[in-house]
């Protein structure tokens, strides 16, 4: 019995002290803050995809894909285009329409194929756009936007939003009286990402967007809208 009750207040100590330690608490005053940072920036990378298709034309029949292809690599090319910026988006071929093939009493494969294009201005587009083959372009659309430095911004922005939040816990503590100490955390900045952009679906809309830059009710210097970066970040400062 004797034994029993000595380790019974044994382990009574020890549940004591070790709760006496975690309820120990280095930091008794914190103030918590969140800090920000935001930057607009005009796109030096603009992704365009445009899709080629076969096509009949009168006179001479069906216009095939290797032409298409040739005439629209050429085309950009010309332009100042490097291959290194064309790739390969999708290939694929369909029956072409139901109502065609009845007429023609044939089952015809026709082919298309889409190419992803990087540019570094819209001036660039217009001027590629001026040279798209009407009857093989079937859509023309702008897919992404970004720039080339975007991981360096990122990086400044979280850092400003860091010393954000110091300053913010700085001013406030001097409300009261108080100073900051030690951080005691800071959370991974959340990003908010803003990336308008014209999206032109085909080559119509393409051109007019063309048009409307450099007719009388437009700005030939038009560019694209800025890509806005913003990054938010909570932070816990001690207080002395």
């Amino acid at each position: 019995m004797k034994k029993f009750m000595t380790a019974g207040l044994m382990m009574m100590m020890a549940l004591g002290a070790f709760a006496q330690v975690n309820t120990a608490n280095p930091f008794p005053k914190t103030i918590n803050v969140t800090g920000s940072a935001e930057l607009e920036i005009i796109p030096d990378e603009i992704y365009v995809v445009v899709d080629l298709k076969e096509y009949e034309k009168k006179g001479s029949g069906k216009i095939d894909l290797e032409k298409i292809k040739k005439a629209f690599l050429d085309n950009c090319r010309g332009i100042g285009i490097a291959d290194a910026d064309i790739t390969i988006d999708s290939y694929e071929g369909n029956n072409g329409y139901y109502w065609w093939r009845k007429k023609k009493k044939k089952d015809e494969l026709y082919a298309s194929i889409a190419y992803q294009i990087k540019f570094s201005n819209s001036k660039k587009i217009d001027e590629l756009v001026e040279k798209l083959d009407d009857d093989a372009t079937q859509n023309f659309q702008v897919v992404k936007t970004s720039h080339s430095k975007i991981q360096e911004f990122r990086k400044q922005l979280k850092i400003q939003a860091v010393k954000a939040a110091r300053e913010k816990a700085q001013y406030l503590a001097a409300a009261i009286d108080e100073q900051i100490g030690a951080a005691v955390t800071i959370s991974e900045p959340d990003e908010f990402v803003v990336e308008p952009y014209p999206l032109y679906r085909n080559k119509v809309a393409a051109a007019n967007y063309a048009m409307d830059a450099s007719a009388g009710g437009g700005n030939p210097d038009i560019d694209f809208k800025k890509i806005r970066l913003k990054f938010e970040v909570k932070a816990v400062f001690a207080l002395k």
